[in-house]
């Protein structure tokens, strides 16, 4: 285990000491319930002396992303954080920073999107940007979130795009647990290799998002994709290395008593901690249950998911999101990973702690009996 401390900290300012500790040169930043604290956080540190950034903010989120773009092309390291409608308010300019290949990294905190209003956890918010060409992690706890926005940058500078690290409002963005921030020597040598590409520089005038050809676009969208297939092999390395250094790694995904299981249960961000709870209740029970915990969203790892669940026979996928007319993102998402695969397990999708309703260990048990006695069904059902 590396030098540093243990502080009580809740995931946002978990998220904050991450910022700090990687030196970033711009932030810009907007506030917004429940992602507020990350801003505060970042600006007492900054106003003590103890972050030496270029604090930016600007009159909203869109604003805010527009400062992060070029600031990134010029060679800064630029952090940022949302949620909900900032996130939505920013979403023609997260295909501007992907297509830019501006390695920026932003912490969104899941939060349910209007209309009617609400603050409760809900993941639709970030689930709804999977097509803008931004890597995406989810993190089930404070620690993982101070660990994974630090393996963001080393991801993001490495392949070239942009980085977004998402965890649950409240459940983790406002609970408070113990945190081990690693001490700045330790960042420093995590990041220290890091190559910081300057796509604009006055000594060497440029032009950026000027007007193309159809071949161009499609060139261009095809090295978009060829990073994104990097980025599989980047993210493991940055995760093994962060390991070395600190003794913690997550993986692309997190595989708890899958090895014989009969049926697994698939989640995002911080219902995977209910689930464990549940699986190991079903374990005394007899039940013959386990958890894969999907960490990175975006790119999918198709292939790791099609290796752990290989002979499985039930897959229950639990989506704390809702897309009108499909239903949940991630139970088709699996669905699609797992096409093909021989023997390919029977996946049922449940809707539930949509909008931020509490979901309990018991409530996962009951789920987990319901699809061993049930088909599964093409839509997601609601629970």
């Amino acid at each position: 285990m590396s030098d540093g401390q243990t502080l009580l900290l809740n995931g946002n300012h978990a998220v904050a000491w991450a910022a700090r500790l990687a030196r970033p040169e711009v932030v810009p930043v907007y506030p917004i319930t429940p992602q507020t604290p990350i801003l505060e956080q970042i600006t007492e540190f900054h106003a003590s002396g103890a972050m030496q950034a270029q604090i930016l903010t600007p009159e909203s989120e869109h604003s805010v992303l527009a400062a992060c773009i070029p600031a990134a092309l010029a060679g800064a390291r630029v952090f940022t954080a949302t949620a909900s409608q900032g996130l939505l308010l920013m979403h023609e300019v997260l295909h501007y920073a992907s297509g830019a290949r501006a390695p920026i990294v932003m912490c969104n905190v899941n939060r349910t999107v209007a209309s009617p209003w609400a603050f409760w956890p809900d993941e639709t918010d970030s689930l709804a940007q999977r097509d803008t060409g931004w890597i995406q992690f989810y993190s089930e706890s404070p620690q993982e979130s101070l660990d994974t926005v630090l393996q963001a940058f080393r991801v993001a500078e490495t392949v070239q795009l942009p980085v977004m690290v998402s965890h649950d409002a409240f459940y983790v963005s406002h609970a408070l647990e113990p945190v081990h921030v690693p001490a700045q020597e330790t960042a420093d040598r995590y990041l220290a290799g890091c190559e910081r590409v300057r796509h604009l520089d006055t000594d060497a005038p440029a032009a950026w998002g000027n007007v193309v050809t159809p071949e161009m676009y499609q060139r261009h969208r095809q090295a978009i994709q060829e990073a994104m297939g990097r980025t599989l092999e980047v993210a493991q390395e940055a995760d093994r290395a962060w390991s070395e250094l600190t003794g913690r790694s997550y993986g692309l995904l997190e595989r708890y008593r899958c090895d014989d299981a009969r049926i697994v249960v698939v989640a995002l961000g911080s219902m995977c901690g209910t689930a464990r709870e549940a699986i190991d209740a079903l374990r005394c029970e007899g039940v013959a249950a386990g958890l894969l915990k999907l960490r990175l969203f975006r790119p999918l790892p198709q292939q790791a998911l099609r290796i752990a669940l290989a002979g499985v026979p039930d897959v229950l996928v639990l989506d704390r999101n809702h897309s009108p007319g499909l239903g949940g993102i991630l139970h088709h998402e699996l669905r699609g990973a797992l096409y093909g695969l021989p023997n390919a397990p029977r996946v049922h999708g449940v809707l539930t702690g949509v909008g931020g309703v509490d979901v309990q260990a018991r409530h996962i048990r009951e789920l987990v009996a319901s699809a061993l006695q049930n088909a599964p069904q093409p839509e997601s059902t609601w629970g």
